[in-house]
């Protein structure tokens, strides 16, 4: 693109087009030196001869062909004949011809070019025959390979070289120039071709000169900004639709990780919920094998409870009963009430037992049988007083959690009876929306909580955990006993 920028005269924007070619070289010396080389071209035509002198330098440190070298040596050389260092292009230009290269590689193309640089040089240093010969040998050359365009320059040359010997001959040199470059539609050669012969100053056709050489230049510089323009919406447009092309790039990419993130997700989703089946099924049964054990400890100390309490209170008694049968007479009356006496108060004790225990009424009747069996423990020494029973919407607490609150009060009972010599028993119910609290004060002697006697409180515990609710012990010695029981619904 930067090539063809240049034959149409866009040196800034062929610069431009470049050097945006830099990052895809990757450091390849054989591009870099072409860039390079296309960068100098620009430069010395936009009259930045030092600039073009040192990209022209470093294309020939790129170039690995000799070839190459020697278009960039031969580029720098007509930058020195420009800047009017003729000089330093002879010496140059002499050393690229004295070289085998040409020879060995039948490149007349690139001699024709060299020689002729060089004559241009001599002339322009004053030294003209040495330059005419030159020249002249040059254009021949040039005839002889049908290189029509390279002709193009010479005849350019030799209409210089005649402008200060001979007006005719230069004259027909420069048209040679005029009519080939119009041919080739070449049209800086042709303003340089008209430039000669408007400066030979022909009075009668000077200003038919002059006059194609403004509307020449006028319609190539109309040419070359439309061309600009044209090319600059060209490169826009490419731009535009490789962005686009980009963008939907970007967005299929994104769509297509978007894809392979929700399948990642439905995975992942299934996994998790896979995970939690199993582990809700875990949990569901680690909590009711927890119940169960929690359900089987509490019988089993029920069952050891009244196991203990028929060994302690009735075994002994009946043995001594026995024993006082065999032992003593029955025939005789007081032997005989003493016996039935030992008698009655082990059957008081056997139903007392047996009422502890027995099926407790969980229906319309169970706040009657809740104060029956907190009545048994009124005496003439101790007052039990149950307040707000009533309070308690028990209709809509289920029966387990019925039958745990009338054991637990029992066992409290039975604590106090035992242990506590309360002559105060203190029992408030209450709810809440989501609870059934309950309350036991006694006045009883207490204890520090470190020797409590575990069994009883233990059974309790156990039965309120069994229906997820929480007891909470507190006594110190001479100040009583509380608990404070909480119970869902």
């Amino acid at each position: 693109m930067a090539c063809i920028q240049q034959v149409n005269g866009d040196y800034y924007g062929s610069k431009e087009t470049v050097t945006e070619a830099l990052p895809y070289v990757k450091k390849n010396a054989q591009y870099l030196a072409s860039i390079n080389n296309r960068l100098g071209i620009a430069d010395k035509e936009l009259s930045l001869y030092d600039d073009a002198i040192l990209y022209y330098k470093k294309a020939v440190d790129g170039y690995t062909s000799p070839a190459g070298k020697q278009m960039s040596l031969n580029n720098i050389a007509v930058v020195y004949i420009q800047q009017k260092k003729y000089d330093k292009a002879i010496i140059l230009l002499e050393s690229l011809l004295n070289k085998k290269l040409l020879k060995e590689e039948a490149e007349e193309a690139k001699e024709s070019i060299i020689l002729d640089n060089l004559g241009y040089a001599y002339f322009k240093k004053g030294m003209d025959e040495k330059a005419f010969r030159l020249m002249d040998e040059a254009l021949q050359i040039r005839k002889d390979d049908k290189d029509t365009y390279g002709s193009i320059e010479s005849y350019l040359h030799l209409a210089d070289y005649y402008s200060k010997k001979d007006l005719q001959k230069s004259d027909e040199n420069a048209l040679a120039a005029y009519n080939i470059a119009t041919k080739l539609n070449s049209v800086d050669e042709r303003l340089e071709a008209l430039q000669i012969l408007i400066s030979n100053n022909h009075s009668s056709q000077d200003t038919k000169y002059v006059q194609k050489y403004f509307t020449l230049n006028d319609s190539i510089i109309k040419i070359r900004n439309n061309f600009k323009n044209k090319f600059a919406k060209i490169k826009y447009d490419s731009k535009k639709e490789k962005d686009e092309n980009e963008k939907l790039r970007l967005e299929k990419a994104e769509n297509q990780l978007f894809l392979q993130r929700a399948k990642y997700m439905r995975i992942v989703f299934v996994i998790v919920f896979v995970f939690l089946v199993i582990l809700i099924a875990i949990l569901i049964r680690y909590y009711k094998n927890k119940n169960k054990a929690i359900e089987f400890k509490t019988s089993y100390n029920t069952e050891t409870r009244i196991a203990k309490k028929i060994h302690d209170e009735l075994a002994n008694d009946v043995f001594h009963v026995i024993a006082f049968a065999e032992s003593q007479p029955l025939s005789q009356e007081n032997t005989k009430e003493n016996l039935l006496q030992k008698l009655d108060d082990i059957y008081g004790r056997v139903r007392g037992i047996s009422k502890e225990n027995n099926k407790i009424d969980t229906g319309v009747d169970f706040t009657r049988s809740i104060k029956e069996m907190l009545s048994t423990y009124n005496t003439r020494e101790r007052n039990i007083m149950v307040t707000n029973l009533e309070s308690v919407n028990w209709e809509t607490i289920d029966d387990v959690k019925k039958i745990a609150i009338s054991r637990i009060l029992q066992e409290l009972m039975v604590n106090m009876k035992k242990h506590s010599e309360a002559n105060l028993v203190v029992i408030k119910f209450d709810s809440d929306p989501k609870s059934v609290l309950i309350n036991y004060t006694d006045n009883g002697k207490g204890c520090e909580k470190t020797k409590m006697i575990k069994n009883g409180l233990q059974n309790m515990e156990s039965r309120i955990q069994a229906v997820k609710g929480t007891i909470d012990f507190d006594t110190e010695p001479g100040k009583g006993f509380k608990a404070k029981i909480s119970m869902p619904k």
